[in-house]
């Protein structure tokens, strides 16, 4: 069966003598090896009401214009007040396009937009002013640029012997590490994990990068949640990894990506704490505020549940 494929000028043509003929909606996805969602679709969007008949001439430029002019679907956020309303109280929660999109489908609103849409939005003249909302707080994409230090790490595992369970995200509690640092006038930094599973998170304050306070942390959230095993960068601040009694791997020098969850999470903790930042000045309870707050955002990649309500289902977390 044929998917993800628009209909062609010739499918079109079938679909009309096959309707005219009296074939049922299954019957004509049988015989054209389509879905039949598919060929409800075409006949119910692109059928000539007025005339209660299948075009496929028609049809097909009907299909055509729809797809010529979806370029400007993000002009219909300005035309609705309450989906407009709806997706700038979401990005002042600091909720992405995506998650915003996939919310309003998840929840069946009466209103919708596609992440395209939104993204098209906030970069047109009328929706820029609401980009500050983006974690990112860019008007235009920029190419991400990743680099870890390369320092001697007693007793290191390479990353290509972790467990498969861990790369393959098929079981929880495989932790990926990271610290986040204060710009070069400040002190302190944050010690940030991410379950790749389910992308649940933990922050925890340091007031600089020894080793022996990291390892200190690490312990504290291995109390809080099942931990089997966590993957690190180079830094020097990991180099008692051994007293955690838990498996430990190493990404290879310069390549961060191989930690892209924890990575991703420092993303979002940037739109809190800019880089240059004086994490020192950061309390602890503004730390906990932002840990939630990421916790508890609706991910894709969770079929836009939290991370947080995924833990509690899971019973994850040690109380």
């Amino acid at each position: 069966m044929k998917k993800h494929k628009k209909l062609s000028k010739e499918e079109r043509l079938e679909l009309a003598i096959l309707k005219k003929k009296g074939y049922s909606v299954r019957n004509i996805a049988s015989v054209m090896n389509r879905s039949p969602s598919t060929i409800s679709r075409e006949l119910r969007r692109n059928v000539f009401h007025r005339e209660k008949r299948y075009d496929p001439r028609r049809a097909n430029h009907k299909a055509y214009v729809r797809k010529k002019y979806s370029r400007f679907e993000w002009k219909k956020i300005n035309e609705k007040k309450e989906l407009k309303n709806f997706i700038i109280s979401c990005l002042k929660c600091h909720w992405n396009p995506d998650e915003i999109s996939g919310y309003m489908k998840k929840e069946k609103l009466p209103f919708y937009a596609s992440k395209t849409a939104i993204y098209d939005w906030l970069y047109s003249t009328q929706g820029s002013p609401y980009c500050r909302y983006l974690y990112s707080k860019r008007y235009v994409k920029k190419k991400r640029r990743t680099k870890t230090e390369r320092v001697m790490i007693p007793n290191r595992v390479g990353i290509q012997r972790r467990f498969a369970s861990a790369t393959n995200r098929t079981r929880f509690g495989h932790l990926e590490a990271d610290t986040v640092v204060s710009g070069k006038c400040g002190k302190g930094a944050l010690l940030v994990t991410t379950d790749r599973k389910s992308r649940y998170v933990h922050i925890e304050k340091l007031s600089g990068m020894q080793p022996k306070e990291t390892v200190r942390k690490l312990q504290d959230i291995k109390n809080k949640q099942k931990v089997y095993s966590v993957t690190f960068d180079n830094g020097i601040e990991n180099r008692e990894h051994e007293r955690l009694d838990v498996p430990t791997f190493f990404c290879d020098p310069y390549s961060s990506w191989q930690k892209g969850s924890v990575e991703n999470t420092n993303k979002m903790i940037r739109r809190y704490i800019p880089k240059g930042s004086d994490i020192s000045k950061v309390s602890e309870e503004r730390v906990k505020e932002i840990q939630d707050t990421i916790n508890k955002k609706p991910r894709r990649i969770l079929g836009y549940r939290s991370a947080y309500d995924v833990m509690i289902e899971r019973e994850l977390l040690k109380v």
